[in-house]
């Protein structure tokens, strides 16, 4: 369901794929009877042009449904532990200038790419909470 890579893209905005985690959802929160149902009416065709028109933007993923939300709130949480660092630890370390010219430039630019990605899984806590 979600491809080689096992994760899904969020950007600012809206997720980035959206159809895999829409699929996703939707299987994670069925029941074992939905689900097959789902899969002897061969349901997986048959959703694709009722949500094609549909977009995971912010504001649509605050409104999903509560198990849906709960999934994606505790994904995060788990995503966020594997982390070496905090979010407010990252943060320090890019305000703290001496510490910071203390990293090699690759080191930095590793800095800045995890303190986006944090950014935009805390703003997903806080759209699902």
């Amino acid at each position: 369901m979600v491809g080689e890579e096992g994760a899904f893209v969020l950007g600012w905005d809206e997720v980035l794929t959206e159809e895999e985690l829409s699929v996703t959802l939707k299987v994670l929160c069925m029941s074992e009877e939905e689900f097959k149902e789902y899969k002897e009416q061969d349901g997986w065709e048959d959703d694709s042009e009722e949500e094609e028109g549909s977009t995971l933007s912010n504001e649509a993923l605050s409104k999903l449904k509560t198990p849906c939300k709960k999934l994606l709130y505790d994904s995060v949480l788990l995503t966020l532990e594997s982390y070496g660092a905090d979010l407010k630890a990252e943060q320090d370390l890019l305000n703290n200038k001496e510490a910071y010219e203390k990293l090699s430039r690759r080191e930095q630019q590793a800095l800045h790419v995890r303190y986006g990605q944090k950014r935009i899984l805390h703003q997903l806590l806080e759209l699902v909470q």
